[in-house]
């Protein structure tokens, strides 16, 4: 049966981003949201409105069976989880499945197959995906041995979940042991699963993912990759597509080892599978997949010209793949700031409160993905992002010229921003020839911080 009413068990950005889609296709849209949202731009363009709980995550959008009670209530046939939040959790979709609603997404079994890091790393190897030498360790008896083989730097990493939480990088063999305790108490704090795993860590590496499809039975089409690499503690700041400076060949093979992977998981829906491209061995590893829409989707939408939440909502209804690995064509390149509400001057600290004016660039090759406007408020309970802004134009160059011309017809009043230091990384010279690498941001941050510095002392 058609999907006639959709649920969106999201906020912001992403929240009106499937709502545009889904008037495009005459799909009527349910939001959920919290008590903090409910006078959000989302919910004034929504059909309609549910109010799921207070402003705290963990008390509104976090709750799987408010959510599917909320879609039953409104008789709504599908729910999407946009990113974050339940997006990729297993709970939701198996009540879904209990209460028959739709959910436009992957299946329970896929995402717990790639969620435990392990058991997705173990999936990749048996995929023949390149996978970073190391493994599971259960121990620091095992670590140590582990440790010894595949040689130092070693980077400790959590089992259950990512952001950089229970991450560390071990430079000597003798720091292992501590190490791991502390990467394991984090991790439990954080995931509620102490299990740790060790790999070689890659010192100059690159963040490449493949935007993939999947029907759920086994077809696959890859969208192209894009290059995340411009990353502050495990969060991405910019990114762009197609990734610069690789050949046709290594290109062709990540794309082969994206659909590879998920192939063997006959994955359903849109997925994102992640690289780590090591630059001094000229080889590229399995990271981890993201089972749900990625924020830097808009991206490859602007060269590829697929609506990729469109094709989320045909796959959950039955549909199957539109497209054709022969007919997907990549045209120009596309680059993609996070404007998120924070102070770079005091290091990133979130800046909630009352936008009072918002003034977002548009044009020829511009798109902005937003739901701020002027008199909005950042509520103090959810990510800092404001706003994408994503340009498009026939080469890299053009696109960087392009995307400084948006950013600085972009004005934001109220709050603070990291509006300004988007312009200064899209001037330096390192990330302006292309190819940096994920260390390029802790740098870059050393050098701006010694000129202002070098001034204040002047």
């Amino acid at each position: 049966m058609a999907i006639r009413r959709i649920l969106i068990a999201n906020r912001g950005e992403i929240a009106l981003r499937v709502i545009r889609t889904c008037k495009k296709l005459g799909i009527e849209t349910v939001l959920a949201a919290s008590e903090a949202d409910l006078d959000s731009l989302p919910a004034h363009l929504v059909d309609r409105t549910v109010c799921i709980g207070p402003g705290r995550s963990s008390e509104s959008y976090l709750k799987v069976e408010t959510i599917v009670q909320a879609a039953l209530g409104v008789k709504a046939g599908a729910i999407h989880p946009g990113y974050g939040f339940l997006s990729e959790r297993a709970a939701l979709v198996r009540v879904c499945e209990q209460e028959g609603v739709t959910f436009i997404g992957p299946t329970a079994a896929q995402i717990e197959a790639v969620g435990d890091k392990l058991r997705a790393r173990a999936e990749a190897e048996e995929a023949g995906v390149p996978t970073a030498p190391g493994g599971a360790v259960e121990n620091v008896d095992e670590a140590l041995v582990l440790g010894r083989e595949i040689g130092p730097p070693l980077l400790i990493k959590a089992v259950g979940g990512g952001g950089g939480r229970g991450m560390k990088l071990v430079d000597r063999l003798e720091d292992l042991p501590s190490a791991m305790d502390m990467a394991a108490a984090e991790a439990g704090a954080a995931f509620g699963d102490a299990r740790v795993y060790l790999e070689r860590f890659v010192a100059r590496g690159r963040h490449v993912e493949v935007q993939i499809l999947g029907d759920g039975k086994g077809r696959i089409v890859h969208l192209g990759e894009r290059d995340c690499s411009v990353q502050r503690r495990y969060q991405k700041l910019i990114e762009e597509t197609p990734a610069p400076g690789l050949s046709a060949e290594f290109r062709r093979r990540i794309h082969h080892a994206a659909v590879q992977f998920t192939e063997r998981l006959s994955y359903r829906s849109a997925g994102t599978v992640e690289f780590l491209v090591d630059l001094e061995r000229d080889a590229f590893y399995f990271l981890e997949m993201n089972a749900r829409i990625q924020v830097e989707h808009p991206v490859t939408e602007a060269v590829t010209g697929v609506d990729i939440v469109a094709e989320q909502i045909a796959i959950a209804n039955g549909e199957g793949l539109h497209l054709q690995q022969q007919n997907v064509h990549r045209d120009g390149c596309a680059i993609e700031c996070r404007i998120n509400a924070e102070d770079p001057s005091r290091d990133f600290h979130p800046s909630p409160g009352r936008v009072r004016r918002a003034q977002w660039p548009s044009g020829e090759g511009i798109r902005v993905d937003t739901h701020v406007t002027s008199g909005a408020r950042i509520p103090p309970f959810y990510d800092s992002l404001m706003a994408k802004i994503i340009v498009h134009a026939a080469d890299r160059a053009s696109a960087l010229e392009r995307m400084r011309w948006a950013l600085a017809a972009t004005h934001i009043e109220g709050v603070a921003t990291n509006l300004a230091f988007h312009q200064e990384v899209l001037a330096d010279p390192e990330f302006v020839q292309g190819g940096i690498d994920t260390s390029y941001l802790p740098r870059f941050l050393e050098k701006r911080r010694a000129v202002q510095e070098a001034h204040a002392h002047g």
